[in-house]
């Protein structure tokens, strides 16, 4: 069996909705959906390993926390172990007044009788009710008329009134799906659901949840679009219904979908945390509410700590959010391409000189730190990146803001210890590279400094004494010039014959107050041309300069050989 070369001999593209006049294409999200989590419900089916309820009790404090207010906390008809969890959090008092929880059932009588059971003694809660309606389930399935279909609906509507009747004490709030909607008939769905508003009797104070679920994921998004305007445009009592959305991730486009469906009017989204679900998933609840943040609304969920809540997740899932998955995964504020790590360099320059609140660093959408993630992972260096790369990652970790030129001199060192270890380089790695090719703190070397004293002529000039190891044995020495870097320059020259000349000084502060160091770059040439860079560092800003001059001969002295 292989690809079909003519694939509509099998499969026909999904037909379009009759609505040219169509608005939901001119329309913005300005608001946060209400948010209903099905982790613990359509999550826990689509898990190998069903969680335990050691499990489901952390997953459902992290809902919680994080701010979802509707939780569907299980299908009660499952098994003894679902009915046990769910009746165990209602009684247990742990669920907030102003947290709803809510529970699955099939259009089945003793199965919806089995679901209130199980809220007994819930402040208030969610019953949701389903059936499929589309045509291959009606034909295939369960062999029954669209009118048959209609009346499972209704009988299970008529079960819900009563049980609620019977338990006057829980504020109940009912919800029907009809579910396969992504691919049935819209005007079908909506005679379906129109029937069973006519049993539940909403009012716009005390509203139906009528959720349209994309139970297959068969079309393009803006279809799904045209089929929730179609519904709302068309569904009587529409101020009595919350219109709710259960996109699934058939064709990799579950957020897109729910996005435009809200701009096609829905109220409401149910989801996952990383969009686990059933098949490839469903609605990632993180990215959805992180684009609204990024679009500067508040999604009313707070992801401020989102290391914690993948750890939870991962741990009761056991499944990892993949490391490119958006905003939550390992790489995904990661840049190893040089161009990549040059223009978010510069971004992160350019926003903390400017007196602007307003979020520009090009490549990131989202300011990493209010996810509770640091900079210092946003650039890292492997065999691929640029020199903006290992010189944010210096910055970050030692407060070196390397010149343009030495971050040229030193990429090339750079680039051959990470071709040597095929590996990503650290921020250990790129010190200690930096260490060996500029003899910062490093004991192989020509030339150390030792101590010195610079004192000022009657003529005006400065004169440079002191001792500096020569291959490791103390020597004095000394030299005049009209500053420090030139008395140093002439004391190399008459005493070890090393001929250089300062083309770029630079120099900076690392760190603030009593703790404050100076750090000074010198970009020198010798007497046959060549160029060499040296670097110091000290908490004296002259001793730093001497540090330089002494390391750019070194590096001279290294060439040379």
């Amino acid at each position: 069996m292989a690809m079909l070369s003519d694939p509509s001999r099998k499969y026909r593209p999904f037909p379009q909705v009759p609505l040219p006049d169509r608005q939901w294409p001119g329309r913005t999200i300005t608001r946060p959906p209400r948010w209903l989590s099905t982790d613990l419900r359509d999550g826990n089916q689509a898990i190998v390993d069903p969680m335990d309820a050691v499990k489901k009790n952390r997953f459902f404090d992290l809902l919680v926390e994080i701010g979802v207010k509707e939780i569907e906390i299980g299908f009660p008809a499952a098994g003894q172990t679902e009915f046990d969890f769910i009746s165990g959090l209602v009684q247990s008092g742990k669920i907030p007044d102003d947290v709803t929880v809510q529970v699955l059932t099939q259009s089945r009588e003793d199965l919806i009788r089995t679901s209130f059971a199980s809220l007994a003694g819930a402040r208030a809660a969610i019953v949701h009710l389903y059936n499929a309606v589309s045509p291959a389930w009606r034909e295939i399935v369960f062999r029954m008329t669209p009118d048959e279909v209609r009346q499972v609906a209704v009988n299970g509507a008529k079960v819900m009134r009563d049980e609620a009747a019977k338990r006057p004490d829980t504020e109940w709030h009912f919800q029907y799906s009809p579910e396969t909607f992504s691919t049935a008939e819209l005007d079908f769905s909506i005679s379906v659901c129109e029937a069973v508003m006519d049993v539940l009797q909403p009012t716009i104070e005390r509203p139906i949840i009528l959720n349209l679920p994309a139970t297959v994921e068969a079309a393009t998004p803006n279809v799904y679009a045209d089929q929730i305007e179609y519904f709302c445009r068309n569904l009587p009592n529409r101020d009595r219904a919350v219109i709710s959305l259960h996109t699934h991730n058939d064709r990799g486009t579950g957020v897109a979908a729910a996005e435009l469906g809200l701009m096609a009017g829905a109220d409401r989204i149910e989801g996952c945390l990383f969009g686990n679900g059933e098949r490839t998933g469903n609605c990632c609840l993180v990215t959805l509410a992180l684009n609204m943040y990024t679009q500067g609304i508040d999604p009313g969920l707070d992801f401020s700590d989102i290391d914690r809540v993948i750890e939870t997740v991962e741990y009761c899932n056991q499944i990892p959010v993949h490391e490119r998955h958006p905003y939550g995964g390992d790489l995904v504020f990661t840049a190893f391409s040089g161009s990549h790590q040059d223009a978010i360099k510069k971004g992160f320059e350019a926003q903390a000189q400017r007196n602007d609140e307003l979020w520009r660093v090009p490549y990131l959408p989202i300011d990493p730190a209010d996810l509770g993630r640091n900079y210092e992972a946003v650039i890292r260096v492997n065999s691929q990146s640029g020199k903006g790369g290992f010189a944010w990652v210096l910055e970050q970790d030692q407060g070196l803001k390397l010149p343009k030129k030495l971050q040229a001199d030193f990429s090339r060192h750079v680039q051959r210890l990470a071709d040597e270890l095929g590996r990503e380089l650290n921020a250990a790695d790129i010190w200690q590279v930096f260490r060996d090719t500029y003899y910062v703190k490093v004991d192989k070397r020509r030339f150390r400094l030792v101590d010195f004293e610079e004192t000022r002529a009657n003529d005006g000039t400065r004169l440079f004494a002191g001792t500096i190891e020569v291959d490791g044995k103390p020597q004095s020495v000394s030299g005049r010039g009209k500053g420090l870097i030139s008395s140093v320059l002439t004391t190399l020259r008459q005493t070890f014959g090393l001929e250089l000349e300062v083309l770029d000084y630079t120099e900076h502060a690392l760190g603030a107050g009593t703790d404050a160091r100076a750090a000074t770059y010198l970009e020198c040439s010798t007497s046959d041309g060549r160029t060499v860079w040296g670097v110091g560092i000290d908490e004296d800003v002259a001793t730093a300069s001497v540090r330089a001059i002494l390391s750019a001969a070194n590096s001279a002295v290294r060439q040379a050989a």
